[in-house]
């Protein structure tokens, strides 16, 4: 499997400097690069956006950047990106990949709480404050064991037609251990997986990429 890997991602294009610069830095300044979402994940969230037609995009988890820098790469020049991240000490590395990759004014970076930053948000958009719009796509990877109050916060600030993208789905195969491991994150994913399978507002499909991306349409 790890062949197969290698060889699709060498017939990926050529990626950004920025992105090969972020990779290194995310290996040198943190301990835990393989949080990266990689490069084929990468261009399949930028196909994504650009075969949607997306201009909202909403990110929770932004760790170093990758996966926004990759968003953002296939947003019409009017798109943004809002990216929500909770560790503050990444912050400065974060910044300087979105101005590497050109992409500071399409991109904003909110440091807090994720659950606590969604609420903020959905009030704002419910009173029509700041005249906050309707997000096409979000793309759920930050605290695995939030992922059900994740999806029920950002349901309603979806459009009609629009995505939700949650990562990690698959966490390692934990999902299909028999007796099922009892720590919170697997728990929560098999909920979440569950709860998505038979929510009769959304079609999804879960791909095998790395540790499971799963699709979401809301209807």
């Amino acid at each position: 499997m790890e062949k197969i890997y290698d060889y699709i991602e060498a017939h990926l294009p050529k990626q950004e400097e920025a992105l090969e610069w972020l990779i290194r830095q995310t290996h040198t300044r943190t301990n835990h690069a393989r949080m990266l979402s990689g490069k084929v994940q990468g261009q399949l969230l930028k196909m994504i956006v650009r075969i949607s037609g997306a201009r909202r995009i909403l990110e929770l988890g932004t760790f170093t950047g990758f996966s926004a820098i990759c968003l953002a790469s296939g947003l019409p020049e009017d798109g943004h990106l809002d990216t929500l991240e909770l560790n503050d000490e990444l912050e400065d590395l974060i910044l300087e990949g979105f101005e590497r990759a050109g992409l500071s004014d399409k991109i904003s970076l909110h440091i807090g709480d994720c659950i606590r930053t969604l609420k903020t948000f959905r009030s704002e958009m419910e009173s029509g404050k700041d005249g906050r719009e309707l997000y096409d796509i979000v793309y759920m990877d930050a605290n695995k064991r939030e992922y059900n109050e994740y999806y029920e916060l950002v349901f309603d600030m979806v459009r009609p037609g629009g995505l939700i993208l949650a990562d990690n789905v698959l966490w390692d195969g934990k999902v299909c251990l028999n007796p099922l491991p009892q720590d919170k994150q697997t728990q929560s994913i098999v909920r979440f997986n569950d709860s998505i399978a038979s929510d009769p507002r959304v079609e999804s499909v879960i791909l095998p990429l790395r540790d499971g991306l799963s699709v979401i349409r809301k209807l």
